[in-house]
């Protein structure tokens, strides 16, 4: 990787599970198990489908017309089984060297997460990235999550910055369509499970493998600002 010299800094913002933290699988389990203790068991690939979208949107897409019936109790033991595999999280390789590396050239990290807050604690101890970001969004901040635009568009007042000075980088289809919708050029990984093209048929501007790689062609990328 070679340095760009005069870069122009970028707010970068950065979806967490999946993209940052090898979070995915433990919460499909976790809603496999939920769904099934609720009596309405979902495929798992019909899960793993939905990963990445506001809860309360995967509950109707997944659970139909009992998502308001056993939608709460669902969730609420999705959290309470997800809580209980979080000492096997860990970070995806690359993660805290590619934040590094962007606060180094003076780009602004952004965690644009909806992660409620008991979540996102667990996380950000995981990650331990807290010299390298300079701002963190949660659940707390916004009424909708994915793959609606408020949480990229608070992440951008939070790094105070325009639309067109920011890159989102996610793992999942409703990260890339949010910050479409968002006015974000956004960069796809694949370490959360989705395919490379439906990450660029959603407006993903080029995918890479995961964060390692992109580290890796940092100055080939979408993050090697124009100087």
């Amino acid at each position: 990787m070679t340095e760009n010299r005069n870069p122009r800094p970028l707010a970068v913002l950065f979806d967490i599970d999946g993209t940052l933290v090898d979070s995915n699988y433990l919460h499909i389990d976790s809603w496999d198990r939920a769904f099934a203790s609720v009596g309405h068991p979902v495929d798992i690939w019909r899960i793993h489908r939905s990963i990445g979208m506001d809860s309360g949107k995967l509950l109707e897409a997944l659970l139909g017309d009992a998502a308001e019936a056993v939608g709460e109790a669902a969730k609420d033991e999705h959290t309470r089984l997800y809580m209980q595999t979080t000492d096997r999280l860990r970070t995806i390789g690359g993660a805290r060297e590619l934040l590094a590396e962007l606060a180094r050239r003076s780009h602004a990290v952004v965690l644009a997460t909806s992660a409620p807050e008991s979540e996102l604690e667990i996380l950000l101890g995981v990650l331990e990235v807290d010299d390298s970001v300079k701002a963190v969004t949660s659940s707390e901040d916004v009424g909708t999550a994915k793959p609606e635009p408020d949480i990229i568009e608070t992440a951008l007042d939070k790094a105070e910055v325009s639309a067109d000075a920011a890159v989102m980088v996610g793992d999942s289809v409703w990260d890339i369509v949010a910050a479409k919708r968002a006015g974000v050029m956004s960069i796809g990984v694949l370490s959360g499970g989705f395919g490379r093209e439906e990450l660029l048929s959603a407006g993903a501007t080029v995918v890479y493998e995961d964060v390692a790689e992109l580290l890796e062609r940092l100055d080939e990328s979408p993050l090697a600002a124009q100087g």
